[in-house]
């Protein structure tokens, strides 16, 4: 006959309430008691039967993980820290990318809210509560990734408002005044965050102007469009200073402008990133950008999940990182 939860408890002496919280939340246990517990099982020779547990539940252990584009080094590195903190907790990440298409975005919540999964991580393209509160009516709570909700949604983020403002100070005290932002659609919040904190800091300094070149995708294509073009303008009609909203497009301006093209980067036209991808720093010309700490961010994110999993009830958690400027030769720094 096979080993029940009952009989653990029997043998250890406690409740089954406690043998449960071993298995599942051995945090909230004195530790003396997780030890009893455990040789319990191991004297019984228990084995738990995750298979049955999910079944009655009506979950499967896993969550899901949307974000804007796993082409992006940055987004690879989140799904990697959402990835090796949700195995601590034997869960399984389901991994979609929305590729900043909107109707792709419902299809992947459609999917994990059929699937039962235990709770979603997006990244939204542009955030719609109203589907969002669709998967919490489902039971599936849902974690904003690298973006903030106006609503009661948990969310973990980095002020890209603040990015944006320190990406556009250091090239204004590099000496630029004319500057560029590149990237897009304005649509993805994130992007609208960067360069609401540009103009924050051209406001500081009144001979400066701002110049936006909106880009379809975030890519490194979109990026050398707008550089291509960059290298055909007259120097006195183009910007010294190009603000990118992510490093896959400063590394296309790059291209555009200082490979193909015949601008001096940073000599002619200072370039800043945003994301400090691993790839950043092996350019021709290594580049200066925001750094998030990606791996953080997804990790953290598993946190705030489980932490709305264990108590619905509370408080959403907001958790916000600091984006970090980091200087390399693109700006002349």
């Amino acid at each position: 006959m096979a080993v029940s939860v009952k009989d653990v408890a029997r043998t250890a002496g406690v409740s089954v309430g406690t043998v449960s919280n071993v298995l599942n939340r051995p945090a909230k246990v004195a530790p003396a008691t997780v030890e009893r517990v455990h040789a319990a099982i191991s004297e019984l020779g228990f084995v738990r039967n995750d298979a049955a547990r999910q079944l009655r539940a009506g979950r499967s252990r896993t969550i899901g993980l949307v974000v804007l584009d796993s082409a992006n080094p940055f987004f690879a590195e989140v799904a990697r820290g959402a990835e090796e903190r949700a195995a601590e907790h034997g869960v399984i990440v389901l991994f979609g990318s929305s590729g900043q298409d909107a109707a792709r975005e419902n299809t992947y919540l459609d999917l994990f809210r059929e699937q039962r999964v235990n709770g979603v991580l997006l990244t939204p393209i542009a955030l719609d509560e109203t589907r969002a509160a669709m998967l919490e009516t489902a039971g599936v709570p849902v974690v904003l990734l690298d973006a903030e909700a106006d609503g009661d949604l948990p969310s973990v983020a980095v002020d890209d408002v603040e990015g944006g403002y320190l990406a556009v100070q250091h090239l204004l005290q590099q000496g630029r005044r004319r500057i560029l932002f590149a990237g897009g659609p304005a649509s993805v919040r994130q992007v609208a965050d960067r360069l609401d904190g540009a103009r924050r800091a051209l406001a500081e300094v009144p001979e400066a102007t701002l110049e936006v070149a909106s880009t379809d995708e975030l890519t490194v294509l979109a990026g050398r469009l707008v550089g291509e073009q960059l290298a055909h303008r007259a120097a006195a009609d183009r910007p010294d200073g190009v603000f990118c909203a992510n490093d896959l497009v400063a590394v296309g301006v790059l291209q555009g402008a200082g490979i193909l093209g015949s601008l001096r980067v940073p000599e002619d036209l200072a370039l800043i990133g945003y994301d400090d991808i691993d790839f950043a720093q092996s350019t021709v010309v290594p580049l200066s950008s925001i750094r998030q700490p990606a791996r953080e961010i997804g990790a953290a994110a598993v946190d705030a999940l489980f932490a709305a999993l264990e108590d619905p009830d509370a408080a959403p958690q907001r958790i916000r990182f600091r984006p970090e400027l980091v200087v390399r030769a693109s700006t002349g720094g």
